[in-house]
């Protein structure tokens, strides 16, 4: 475990530790998308870990899909994250925004104006969807016009630069976990017979074009890209070619030198193993549901130069002191994972609190 608290290389950083805080919404924004003063409390408390990264963050309107999820295209969320990245930065922390479109995975009751969602084609998830009036079913999307592909891209350039206006070390470009960029990968959610469907090249265009926008916008050096390779959250089915394509996928990602490649792992082992000889700089992996005793075993392994972890750091801010210490964790409490105050989001004791 020794190799969990040695620096590294992220980017442009030297980070203090191996271990980063995966991405976790948790919808304690206000309603158009700014982020409060709690958020930053929240973050500063795990500014221990040698990367956090941050909630999915919208970068415009038509990406938002949850309630009370932040964004990053207003003046008004550019002045309130720099609350949060000033508030982890003065306690020695890093912090990446994850930038996250949604696609079809939204519904008009949780989007300003009311909007229909977009997506590579016209097919609704079936699945429900969390609103402010209980769940509901999540209807078709509109599919995007090549035009509105590229406003797309354009969308996250803007926040990629608004996110480093707002004192963010970097940005996490979501491809992961069943939203717009992985439902262009997916043949169950993308049916369309123009450059950005059919093949695994047309599939995987538009991560690319996003990606290589924000690294041209803000530097390679301060952009990570996420993905979950089989995830088949969002009613998503990659198919046969599903691993072909992040083989694909992670090659051409590899060319830009971005500063990490983030992976969700959901099972396929064969491909986990590959990944390492495919990528050239840092490689983060989040395994859901590891226990504490294999906290560490990827970076011995060789498989990943991190280990990001979720809900452990979520139940508890000071995570490296703990394990440090060898003290013991506290427990999520997952009632209060989404919306809501400070219960469960900054009142998790820490170890001069807890009993150890």
């Amino acid at each position: 475990m020794d190799s969990l608290f040695s620096p590294i290389r992220v980017g442009r950083y030297t980070i203090k530790n191996r271990v980063a805080m995966a991405p976790m919404t948790r919808s304690r924004a206000i309603d158009d998308g700014t982020p409060t003063e709690l958020m930053a409390e929240y973050y500063a408390q795990r500014a221990d870990v040698g990367l956090i990264i941050s909630e999915a963050t919208q970068p415009s309107d038509l990406g938002q899909g949850n309630i009370l999820t932040p964004g990053i295209y207003t003046s008004s969320h550019i002045q309130e994250w720099k609350r949060v990245t000033s508030a982890v930065h003065e306690k020695g922390g890093r912090i990446f925004i994850q930038i996250m479109h949604v696609g079809r995975m939204s519904h008009p009751d949780n989007v300003a104006g009311n909007l229909q969602s977009v997506a590579p084609s016209a097919i609704a998830p079936k699945i429900q969807l969390h609103t402010a009036d209980g769940m509901k079913d999540i209807p078709a999307p509109r599919s995007m016009t090549l035009d509105e592909i590229q406003q797309t891209i354009d969308d996250f350039r803007r926040a990629a630069r608004s996110a480093i206006e707002a004192g963010a070390d970097g940005v996490e470009i979501h491809g992961a976990n069943g939203y717009l960029i992985q439902q262009f990968f997916s043949p169950n959610a993308n049916e369309r017979d123009d450059k950005y469907g059919g093949s695994i090249e047309n599939r995987a265009r538009f991560a690319l074009e996003v990606t290589k926008a924000v690294a041209e916008e803000i530097g390679s050096d301060r952009t990570g890209f996420r993905v979950s390779p089989g995830a088949t959250l969002g009613d998503l089915d990659e198919g046969t070619e599903g691993p072909a394509l992040y083989r694909y996928l992670v090659a051409e990602l590899n060319k830009l030198d971005l500063a990490f490649l983030d992976v969700m792992h959901w099972g396929n082992e064969e491909l986990l193993v590959d990944l390492p000889s495919l990528w050239d700089q840092t490689l983060i992996l989040n395994r859901p549901g590891r226990s504490r005793d294999s906290i560490g075993t990827d970076i011995v392994s060789g498989l990943a130069d991190m280990e990001s972890y979720g809900a452990m750091i979520l139940a508890n801010p000071d995570f490296i002191h703990r394990l440090q210490k060898n003290a013991p964790f506290n427990e999520a409490d997952k009632s209060t994972f989404f919306g809501g105050g400070g219960e469960g989001y900054t009142d998790y004791p820490i170890i001069e609190t807890a009993s150890v």
